[in-house]
């Protein structure tokens, strides 16, 4: 079974603290097994400040980590004041050092700080709180911010934004250690979307607009009741009733995402879900995705995923 073990550190965020245990533990095979252990240590095995007003006890010290399959580390509001390894909590760096090479490394919120001054970070791509952004980035220069998504997945190094992003992030790595279908029963359980679109850009703080009842998301959920036809910007621009700079502008807005990233981005989430879920040929999955063709299919599932319709396929039929 993977474990998952959450390092609590003095001053943590009891809201991201808890997500890596309710969305794991969530998550179980065909059998109702579970799918995930997970436990939570601290430095020193003894009771840890929350940054609320209560403690928590737990039941490991740092030693768990050698353990681990994946080591999450939740955020406390004072990593922003961490420049560098000497800044760390006593002990942080000898206790990191357990952790065994492959383990997947996770940080929600600005637990980025942690692993940046760990020395963890260098030369990868990585996102954090869009608030804290711009002077992470200077501090580490090493390490490639992208302050405009959710969650960012580098293989063995898994990043989330603030807060809520830890869920986006955690039901990623369902969906990749198990699939889709798995996934979104975890989402249905804890009664939160499997899929958030857009990324940070829509929660930066700028002027409320006006109350408007000309947003694109009716024209959003029509593009996805009809997401085999070929549909083009005019198509949506028609649908909204503007013209096709000011949806694309108000649809940028409002999601993060141009309207040609976000329809390739819902085509390739359902292209997924068929080929896990049904024996459909290729070349059907992509008709019915809206990709036309199993070429373009292929192509946009390499560059979202880095593998084959077929590969894809074979990975997450064995799984589930």
């Amino acid at each position: 079974m993977h474990r998952v073990v959450v390092l609590a550190l003095p001053g943590v965020i009891p809201f991201e603290l808890s997500v890596p245990s309710r969305i794991f533990r969530a998550a179980a095979g065909p059998d109702g097994e579970p799918l995930y252990e997970v436990i939570t240590c601290t430095l020193d095995g003894g009771p840890v400040a929350t940054d609320a007003d209560y403690t928590i006890a737990v039941e490991h010290d740092a030693g768990a980590l050698a353990t681990a399959d994946t080591v999450v580390i939740p955020a406390a509001e004072h990593f922003a004041d961490i420049t560098g390894a000497s800044s760390l909590p006593a002990g942080l760096l000898d206790a990191l050092a357990l952790i065994r090479p492959g383990t997947r490394v996770v940080s929600i919120c600005i637990g980025t700080y942690v692993l940046a001054a760990a020395g963890l970070l260098d030369g990868r791509p990585v996102t954090t709180h869009w608030r804290h952004a711009e002077r992470f980035a200077r501090l580490f220069p090493e390490v490639r911010v992208n302050a405009d998504v959710l969650f960012v997945d580098d293989g063995d190094v898994v990043t989330s934004a603030g807060a809520s992003a830890g869920v986006d992030l955690c039901l990623h790595l369902v969906r990749r250690d198990h699939g889709s279908e798995i996934a979104n029963q975890v989402a249905r359980s804890c009664v939160v979307p499997p899929w958030r679109d857009g990324g940070q850009a829509q929660y930066v703080e700028r002027p409320v607009p006006q109350p408007s009842t000309s947003g694109t998301a009716p024209t959003r959920a029509w593009a996805l009741r009809n997401l085999s036809s070929p549909l083009q910007l005019t198509d949506l621009a028609a649908h909204a009733g503007m013209s096709r700079r000011t949806f694309t502008r108000r649809f940028r807005h409002e999601v993060g995402l141009s309207p040609g990233q976000w329809l390739t981005q819902q085509r390739v989430e359902l292209a997924r879900h068929l080929l896990e879920t049904t024996e459909l040929p290729v070349d059907r999955v992509a008709e019915q995705a809206g990709f036309g063709t199993a070429a373009s299919l292929r192509q946009h599932l390499n560059a979202s995923l880095g593998v084959s319709p077929h590969a894809y396929r074979r990975t997450f039929r064995a799984v589930g």
